[in-house]
């Protein structure tokens, strides 16, 4: 019998004011398929420091991975070391393979520039052999300011009858609307906020070599392919981040929103 990966059956490792569990890639993509799913990076931890409405919405996800190679080795320099990092961009590749076979898995993506999208689904329906991307939608820029325009998101997804949606709509803002409305789209089983990834699988974007990301340098790689985009993840963020974690060894951390 096939273990479902569940939140209460999964060990919290606290990483400041959130936490992420401890499992493996295999165990996820291969026992993972109904529920939402939160990929952690430093950028949206920093986030979770100042934003209420996202720190109050954690608790709703089933399983929290360790999106990040800084992070994994805090986790490790704190005592409390998970098995491997789990970024949603080497996670969703293998996802798809797993599944190319599976006529009960269908996807959905919204998020990406105009076009984006429709490339990535263009290729990832290339190499599973089927339809397994039945739509996209690139969402306007402000979209959770327009009523109008969230009204034409969920039918587009519902109009699909996609089984999972994949959110590529930026840290914070990606998980508010789904728990905001998730509700509302019942054919949903799998929810995937994964940020950047519909631009990694369009080609638009290319991975550093895997020794970059194991030493833990991937955050210089993405900023200098990407300056403007990528400053205030790693300029701004990761500073204040390794000075809390310093904090937090020292026992000297302090919820902001609990303290």
């Amino acid at each position: 019998m096939v273990r479902t990966v569940k939140s209460g059956n999964l060990k919290k490792i606290p990483m400041l004011n959130a936490y992420v569990h401890d499992l493996s890639m295999d165990d996820l993509v291969s026992n993972f398929t109904e529920g939402a799913m939160l990929t952690l990076h430093v950028d949206m931890i920093m986030k979770l420091q100042q934003d209420r409405a996202f720190y109050d919405i954690i608790d709703k996800f089933d399983v929290i991975t360790c999106d990040s190679q800084i992070m994994y080795f805090a986790t490790k320099w704190l005592g409390t070391p998970v098995q491997e990092r789990v970024s949603g961009s080497d996670y969703f590749p293998k996802f798809y393979m797993h599944h190319k076979n599976n006529p009960d898995i269908t996807v959905f993506l919204c998020g990406g520039k105009p076009g984006v999208a429709d490339k990535a689904a263009e290729k990832i329906n290339a190499k599973t052999g089927r339809a397994f991307i039945v739509g996209t939608d690139a969402p306007s820029f402000k979209f959770d300011e327009d009523p109008a325009e969230i009204e034409r998101m969920i039918a587009a997804i519902n109009d699909s009858s996609a089984t999972v949606c994949l959110v590529g709509l930026a840290g914070g803002r990606q998980e508010k609307f789904i728990m905001a409305y998730r509700d509302r789209m019942p054919g949903i089983k799998l929810w995937l906020p994964l940020g950047g990834t519909i631009d990694y699988e369009s080609g638009g974007f290319e991975r550093p070599p895997v020794w970059v990301t194991e030493w833990g340098f991937e955050w210089l790689y993405r900023l200098i392919k990407e300056p403007r985009a990528r400053f205030h993840r790693y300029v701004v963020h990761e500073p204040p981040f390794l000075w809390a974690i310093l904090k937090q060894k020292l026992g000297r951390y302090k919820d902001p929103f609990t303290n």
